[in-house]
């Protein structure tokens, strides 16, 4: 018997058991949902949230492909997550998706990011005025390359085109899979302007082979040498978040557990540690506050997609 005590004691005095995650990025490698994946996955496992955190990529229409892979082939699975944000909302309605994110399980808001505009350092735009002078001489002339079509940097460009009297509808926007594809295009000058979250350009502005014009903020970003659109006489304020979701077909024990381990993550110290380093907004937000906030936000960007004439 004492035996048995002993051995009680010593399962009692060993660690809950913890879920191995499996976090979808649907994206290529190097954007900010590759990026806020690999966090989280560092995190919980830096925390003992999760012992093992594997992350996998799938690109393509905004986020909606790997959307529609998650439905389909993670239904019930209580370890399977996906992160997703403000870019999926805006590519579900423009590409008239089949898959949404009444298929998912929200579980929380994570992070906000002002958006950037940058152009390479060799362009002749200087500021924020040069942009808008060229936009209007010729809209069709102004290459914006971005993420994908119906997301946040193509609303933004979009609101910028409108707020200083330029037809959106005529904005030259190449979308691009992946914040690595993107960058890769605005330092090659394959694009005039480039429009994404700050940390995806921050070392290559630090560099010095981009110039930062504005960011999207209501405010001005601590230690950043940028004024905000609305400074640079663009009346425009646009901040992009990210959320995370679990399957579809989970129990209400499941979800409740996986929503305590997300908020271990939201609250440690080295996820905000991770959030000073990459200049991204604690957002955190989760139960039915973030639901009712989840369908408000897909409301309002429905008609700023109208509004701009990405969806009909």
């Amino acid at each position: 018997m004492k035996k048995l005590a002993t051995i009680a004691l010593l399962f009692a005095s060993l660690p809950a058991w913890a879920a191995d995650y499996s976090i979808l990025a649907p994206a290529a490698p190097g954007g900010g949902w590759d990026q806020t994946a690999r966090t989280m996955q560092s995190v919980m496992q830096q925390e003992g949230i999760s012992g093992n955190v594997q992350v996998t990529n799938v690109p393509g229409a905004g986020g909606t492909i790997g959307l529609a892979q998650f439905v389909t082939q993670s239904k019930g699975d209580p370890e399977d997550l996906i992160v997703g944000g403000y870019v999926m909302v805006g590519a579900i309605l423009t590409n008239a998706s089949p898959v949404d994110l009444s298929m998912v399980t929200p579980i929380a808001r994570l992070t906000g990011e002002a958006e950037a505009i940058v152009v390479p350092a060799a362009s002749d735009i200087q500021t924020m005025d040069d942009l808008v002078a060229k936009l209007k001489e010729n809209p069709g002339a102004v290459a914006w390359g971005g993420g994908s079509a119906g997301g946040a940097d193509h609303i933004m460009a979009g609101l910028i085109a409108k707020a200083v009297g330029v037809d959106p509808t005529q904005v030259n926007y190449i979308a691009f899979s992946g914040g690595g594809e993107a960058l890769a295009a605005i330092l090659g000058g394959q694009v005039t302007v480039g429009v994404s979250g700050l940390g995806e350009f921050e070392s290559q502005i630090e560099a010095g082979q981009l110039r930062l014009l504005a960011v999207s903020g209501e405010e001005r970003i601590e230690g950043v040498d940028a004024p905000t659109l609305r400074e640079a006489g663009v009346d425009v304020a646009l901040e992009n978040w990210r959320m995370v979701a679990a399957a579809p077909g989970i129990s209400d024990e499941e979800k409740a557990a996986i929503t305590a381990d997300v908020e271990k993550l939201a609250t440690s110290e080295a996820w905000k540690q991770e959030l000073a380093t990459r200049g991204w907004d604690d957002r955190y937000l989760a139960g039915p506050e973030f639901e009712a906030q989840l369908a408000a936000d897909i409301e309002a960007t429905r008609a700023i997609l109208t509004d701009i004439g990405l969806v009909q």
